[in-house]
Parts: C-alpha cells; sequence; structure tokens
C-alpha cells in the first residue's frame, strides 16, 4: 500500500506544488508523503481499507470510507481537492445505466425512482444542514465571503423574483419544490405558486408546511414532463433540477407549452464540461439514474433552436462554493446527532457529497449558472 501510494505521489505532484499528507497503517507508524507537517491523514482501520488505497481507486476510496474503513483526521477538503490523485474509470457502472431492464422503466420513472433514492430521506436530515430561514437546497448568491447563509439564501429568493418579473396575483410554477424555499418566499408576497416533486417526503413536507402557514400553494407530485394545465403561467422557476432533466429539448419545449407570451423562466444549475465528468460516487451514492451536470454549451445551442430568448447569465461558481462549504460545516457541527438518529453512513455519505462538492467548485472541476429566458411576445 505505501509502495503504490509513493509511486502515485511522485508522478501526481511532479509538476505542481506537493501536498503533504500521512497514512496510518492499523497497528503501524504512520508514513508522511511529502515534506512538512500533514494536511490531513488517512487512517486505515483494516486490510480492506488498506486494499482499497493500494488499489488507487476514486471509488473504492470513498466506499472504504463509506463502510468505516479508512477514517480521515485533519482538511477533508484538502484531501477531496485531490480527489484526482486517485484514478476513477469505471465503464461498467456506466453502461448499466443503458442495459434493457434500465431503459425498460422509462425515463419519467427512472427519474422518479433516482430522485425519491436522493431527496426521501428523513427532511429533519436535510435541515440539519439547510439554511434556517428558507431550507434552499441550491446555491445563495453572497454579498460577502463571511456573510450568513441565510442572508444569501433570502438575496437569491429576491433575485429570481425580480428575474421574472411577476407581482401580486400572477401565476408562477415551480419545478422542484424541494422545503419550500421559493413557493413560500413568493407565497407571501402574494404569487400564486404551484409546486412539483417526485419525492413523496417533498409532498408530505409541503404540504404541512403550506398548511400550517395558510398559504395558498398547489404540490403536486408529478414528473414536469407529464404534467399539464389548463391556463399558461406568468413564469417558471426551476432552482437546481435541470441537473435531472438532462434532455434539453423536451424540457424547453414543455416551458414553451405552459408559458405565456413574454413570460420568463428563472433558472440555475451546476455545470461541468462533460456530461459524463461527474464521479462514480456521485452516481451511485448521490444522484443515481439520469442525472448529469449542466452542460452550458449544449444547452444554449438547444435555446438556440427554441422559442426562448437568453436574457442574462450569471457565473455562480463561487457561490455554490460558499454554499456547499457552509452545509459542510453545519453538517459537522451536527454529527453527534445525525449519527444517533439516521447512523453513521448516512453522515458519512452526505460527508464526502458536501466537502467534496464544495472542493470540486473551489478548484473548478465543477461549475455554476444562473440564467434567465423569456418567451417571445407581449405579456397577455
Amino acid at each position: 500500500m505505501i509502495a503504490a501510494l509513493q509511486r502515485r505521489y511522485q508522478t501526481f505532484f511532479a509538476t505542481e506544488p506537493a501536498v503533504p499528507f500521512a497514512v496510518a497503517p492499523a497497528g503501524a507508524q504512520a508514513h508522511v508523503f511529502g515534506t512538512g507537517d500533514p494536511v490531513f491523514t488517512i487512517t486505515v482501520k483494516d486490510n480492506r481499507g488498506a486494499k482499497a488505497l493500494a488499489g488507487l481507486d476514486q471509488f473504492g476510496v470513498a466506499v472504504a470510507y463509506l463502510q468505516g474503513w479508512l477514517d480521515v483526521d485533519g482538511d477533508l477538503a484538502a484531501a477531496l481537492r485531490m480527489r484526482k490523485f486517485f484514478n476513477d474509470f469505471h465503464p461498467i457502472a456506466f453502461l448499466s445505466r443503458f442495459t434493457p431492464g434500465a431503459m425498460l422503466h422509462g425515463r419519467k420513472e427512472d427519474d422518479r425512482r433516482a430522485i425519491s433514492q436522493h431527496y426521501d430521506e428523513d427532511s429533519e436530515f436535510f435541515l440539519t444542514f439547510l439554511d434556517e430561514r428558507h431550507r434552499c437546497y441550491t446555491e445563495g448568491v453572497f454579498a460577502s465571503d463571511d456573510e450568513p447563509l441565510e442572508d444569501a439564501m433570502t438575496r437569491k429568493m429576491d433575485l429570481a423574483l425580480e428575474a421574472i418579473e411577476v407581482k401580486p396575483g400572477d401565476r408562477v410554477l415551480e419545478v422542484g419544490g424541494g422545503w419550500g424555499a421559493f413557493s413560500e418566499h413568493a407565497a407571501r408576497r402574494g404569487i400564486d405558486v404551484t409546486t412539483t416533486t417526485l419525492a413523496a417526503e417533498s409532498e408530505r413536507y409541503l404540504k404541512d408546511l403550506f398548511a400550517r402557514e395558510q398559504l395558498p400553494v398547489n404540490v403536486v407530485r408529478q414528473h414536469i414532463f407529464g404534467y399539464r394545465s389548463d391556463q399558461k403561467y406568468d413564469a417558471i422557476v426551476n432552482m437546481g433540477v435541470t441537473e435531472h432533466l438532462p434532455d434539453y429539448k423536451t424540457t424547453l419545449a414543455k416551458y414553451a407549452e405552459l408559458l405565456k407570451p413574454g413570460g420568463r423562466v428563472y433558472l440555475d444549475a451546476l455545470a461541468m464540461r462533460r456530461k459524463h465528468g461527474i464521479s462514480t460516487f456521485m452516481k451511485r451514492y448521490v444522484y443515481p439514474g439520469n442525472s448529469a451536470p449542466l452542460l452550458l454549451h449544449q444547452y444554449l445551442r438547444h435555446v438556440a433552436r427554441s422559442p426562448f430568448e437568453l436574457v442574462s447569465l450569471d457565473d455562480d461558481r463561487h457561490n455554490y462554493y460558499l454554499t456547499c462549504r457552509e452545509w459542510a460545516k453545519r453538517l459537522d457541527e451536527r454529527r453527534d446527532e445525525i449519527v444517533a438518529r439516521w447512523g453513521e453512513p448516512l453522515y458519512r455519505r452526505f460527508r464526502l457529497f458536501l466537502w467534496g462538492s464544495a472542493a470540486g467548485f473551489d478548484t473548478g472541476l465543477v461549475q455554476a449558472y444562473r440564467w434567465v429566458l423569456k418567451m417571445p411576445g407581449a405579456p397577455a
């Protein structure tokens, strides 16, 4: 294990500043790679952890961490910035999404299963790390790096409302209700909101929230591709759901079907340069199924072929980094409670996910954007 890691260390850091770290095998003295104090230490608990490290496989190391065969002490974010130290080549895992059995379920059913696997955890778990004011599960918009997450989320809600140019009494369709962040914010300003979700737990939470707060928000558990409305909407809002709707042509056609002339669509999403650039760990343990990061260049080509005009486009990568960093800190602060209520595996899975996402945005491996589309024509 040590020899394999040493060889990889020498080649990986041959052309860039080295990061010192340590590996502590079970029952043996820690070995330091590089010079200086280790930024983090990987503690090997048993032979399974040692085998994972020796294999230099990113997914294998992640699974070993999830199972408790490895631990990481020190700066986990720094460790995750080095994810490319390990290989991540798993063609069989990628191709398994295109087997006859997987294709048979159909796009909407596959999306439902995938969304449920992530979002049907107990809502109280997600609320341990989301902002306490809006419970928003996508990036905030920060005025400064040290601004409270709650204020960044309020700014995000206000920017979305300003972008779609709605007024009290207007009808807005939200794609993906989450825990009611946008719907509640808009409804309190007199906007008539319908919100869709695929997750049963989200539907339960949203209906309880709006009944308790006496807000007239219509909650529909249905895939957006199958949603129909007799009356067109003044605007559509999609916060962080484009990743789950990688069929851009069909999605834009559905927006055009549901929107009034002159209506606007607000969207935001994490993005990458390649559709399959997302890690095997993310595909298997966080966002399974057909989900994929936004490919901005492909998306804009479909916009150019659609009726929509692109009104604005903003780079949100640093905002998403700050958001994920804060979520990860809050998750760690509630570790004991989370492990006691939901178990160590769930805590470890989301710890890798949130700190890994923060590292991805920080290094530029992952991008993020928010943008606004407009249907031609004057509002009715």
